[in-house]
C-alpha cells in the first residue's frame, strides 16, 4: 500500500510553498500510527495544535478521512495507509518521511482481541503480537536511532494499564501491552544521558471502536462507560511534551493500576475475568 498526501489549501501556490517547507523542515514534524480513528486520531489532533506537520498512518482506507478531519493553515499532512504489523509496512511509513528528521513520534497503532485463549484463532494472535509489539519497536528503533545521533526528539508509546494485570479472556493484549509498558521505561533509562524523551501512555478503557474489533462488544468491560479518547489523548501529549516517563489518563484509571501493582496477579486475573469474559459464555 503506498503513501499519499493530502495539503492545508488546494491552492497550488500554497502546496508549492508548503512543499518547500517541509522538505526544509521550517516546521516539527511529528508521526502518529494508529491515526485512522480514536486516541490516535486525537493525537494527532493535539499535534497540529501544537505546530506540527504530520505523517499519519494505519492500515485503512479511513487513514484519508481522518487527514481531511485535522487539515489546517500551513499544516503539511502526509498519510501513510500500510500495514504496520509488518517489517514492510513500516518501511513503506519510513520511505514516506524521506529524510526529513522527525521531532515527535507517537507510536500508538494497536490491536486488541477478546476470548479464551485456547479457542482464538492464532493467525489473529499473531497480528495482535506483531501489530502491537513487533511493528511498534521496530519503528521506534530506526526513529530512535535518527533522534540520538541528532541529540533531539520525542517519543512517545501508547502502552495501557492493562499491562498490570494478567487479562483474562485478553490475555494475548495485556501481554503485549506489559511488554511495551516495560520497553517504554527500558529505552527511556537507556537515553537518560542524551535529549531523547520516551513517554509511555497508559490508558484505560476508551471510547473507541477498539471493543468492536477485538470482539468484546459483550462484556462487562465492552457494555461499561469509557474514557474520552480525546482527554486521554490530551494526557498523554501533554506528558510527552514535559518529558515524563509515564502517565496514566483518568482517576479512575490511576486508582486501578495503583492498585493492580499492590495485589496478587491470581486476585487481579480473577477481577480481569469478570470485566472481559464473554457474557454468552464463548
Amino acid at each position: 500500500m503506498a503513501a499519499s498526501r493530502w495539503f492545508s489549501s488546494p491552492d497550488r501556490s500554497v502546496m508549492k510553498e508548503g512543499m518547500a517547507l517541509m522538505s526544509e523542515g521550517k516546521r516539527p514534524l511529528a508521526i502518529v500510527t494508529g491515526a485512522s480513528t480514536g486516541i490516535g486520531l486525537e493525537l494527532a489532533k493535539k499535534c497540529v495544535e501544537g505546530g506540527y506537520d504530520l505523517v499519519i498512518a494505519a492500515d485503512e482506507a479511513e487513514i484519508e478521512t481522518a487527514a481531511v478531519e485535522l487539515r489546517a493553515p500551513g499544516v503539511m499532512i502526509e498519510t501513510v495507509q500500510a500495514d504496520l504489523a509488518t517489517i514492510e509496512g513500516v518501511d513503506t511509513l519510513l520511505s514516506a518521511i524521506g529524510g526529513r528528521p522527525v521531532d515527535a513520534l507517537l507510536a500508538n497503532a494497536g490491536r486488541g482481541l477478546g476470548h479464551g485463549f485456547l479457542d482464538q484463532d492464532f493467525g489473529e494472535v499473531r497480528r495482535v503480537v506483531d501489530t502491537n509489539i513487533t511493528g511498534t519497536i521496530y519503528l521506534v528503533q530506526k526513529i530512535g536511532q535518527a533522534m540520538r545521533a541528532r541529540n533531539a526528539g520525542r517519543i512517545l508509546i501508547t502502552g495501557s494499564i492493562a499491562g498490570f494485570m494478567p487479562g483474562s479472556f485478553q490475555a494475548v493484549y495485556n501481554g503485549t501491552k506489559a511488554f511495551l509498558n516495560s520497553f517504554s521505561w527500558a529505552i527511556r533509562n537507556e537515553l537518560k544521558e542524551t535529549e531523547v524523551t520516551v513517554t509511555c501512555l497508559m490508558p484505560g478503557a476508551t471510547e473507541t471502536e477498539f471493543f468492536e474489533r477485538a470482539g468484546m462488544l459483550n462484556t462487562k468491560v465492552g457494555e461499561a462507560k469509557k474514557d474520552d479518547p480525546a482527554m486521554v489523548a490530551k494526557v498523554g501529549y501533554d506528558a510527552m511534551m514535559r518529558g515524563d516517563g509515564d502517565v496514566v489518563a483518568g482517576l479512575k484509571n490511576k486508582i486501578q493500576s495503583a492498585v493492580a501493582n499492590v495485589l496478587p496477579a491470581a486476585v487481579t486475573a480473577e477481577m480481569h475475568r469478570g470485566m472481559s469474559k464473554p457474557k454468552d459464555g464463548e
